[in-house]
């Protein structure tokens, strides 16, 4: 299994994190370990090795079939469900990689980080392409969000990413998060929502 996330996929993110005029010709796509998965509710244990670890809400949607150099056109056919998740990052680690122009691998993937909710079948929903989803942390909306506000839809990223690796049942995209983000602590309880579904719900230690 694969994990694949996206980095500054909404403005708002951007803004917040003063990147204002951030742009590229291609989407930002960085992996995270398969002992990144955290699922079932099952508590996330805060590392005692970062200063400040932040949650970051996403869309995840979770591929059913083998596809390589999938047109855009075509890559609905390739998920099947859709959850809320956290790709939780290690940001205090992370900015001093990027400052130093090192690869960030360790902020992102490490073990846990990549928390997801309930699976929801793409059938039951409205069109993929404009979901809406929240997040609340100890009973407060942190992180509201909408596929339609992705700078890289859903389709164009399954696109994208299997021009260099295959995709394969089972695989994770995390599609990116908007503004909100911010750090964790022993003892919060953080819940997630896709459209006024609860999905996602577990506590930190």
């Amino acid at each position: 299994m694969k994990i694949f996330g996206v980095g500054m996929n909404y403005a708002s993110h951007n803004e917040e994190m003063k990147r204002m005029d951030f742009h590229t010709e291609e989407p930002v796509i960085f992996t995270k370990a398969d002992s990144a998965l955290l699922n079932q509710g099952k508590p996330f244990f805060v590392p005692d090795w970062s200063e400040r670890v932040d949650y970051e809400g996403e869309l995840v949607v979770r591929i059913c079939r083998l596809g390589k150099g999938i047109p855009a056109k075509f890559a609905h056919r390739y998920y099947d469900a859709v959850t809320v998740g956290i790709d939780f990052t290690a940001r205090d680690l992370q900015l001093r990689a990027k400052q130093q122009g090192l690869p960030w691998t360790i902020s992102k993937g490490f073990d846990g980080s990549a928390v997801i909710g309930e699976w929801v079948d793409k059938t039951e929903l409205p069109d993929v392409g404009q979901l809406r989803f929240r997040l609340d942390l100890n009973g407060q909306t942190v992180q509201q969000g909408s596929a339609a506000d992705m700078i890289w839809s859903v389709d164009e990223l399954i696109s994208y990413i299997s021009r260099f690796f295959t995709l394969r049942t089972g695989d994770l995209l995390y599609t990116g998060t908007p503004a909100g983000v911010g750090p964790v602590r022993e003892g919060d309880r953080l819940r997630g929502w896709l459209e006024e579904r609860p999905v996602l719900d577990f506590r930190c230690c």
